[in-house]
């Protein structure tokens, strides 16, 4: 099991200075950042067994993460 935290800039380092840019502009982009931000914090606490919860909870959890990081990073690499 993972405990790696999963912050946007260190997983696209490359597109660091593009987030901070696009959350000053878009608020579209800024809900789904900040959406991520709070499930990562919730599936980091519970990797970490702060707040344990239910296999079936923690995938559900990570898919919900995952389909807001393909979102993001979908909205980061068009144009």
């Amino acid at each position: 099991m993972s405990n790696t935290p999963h912050a946007l800039a260190s997983d696209f380092p490359e597109h660091a200075e593009r987030i901070s840019e696009l959350r000053q502009r878009d608020a579209h982009f800024a809900r789904l950042v900040d959406k991520y931000h709070a499930i990562n914090g919730v599936v980091h606490r519970a990797e970490t067994d702060v707040d344990p919860v239910s296999d079936d909870h923690m995938q559900e959890m990570r898919r919900k993460r995952m389909a807001l990081k393909d979102e993001i990073y979908a909205i980061l690499t068009a144009s």
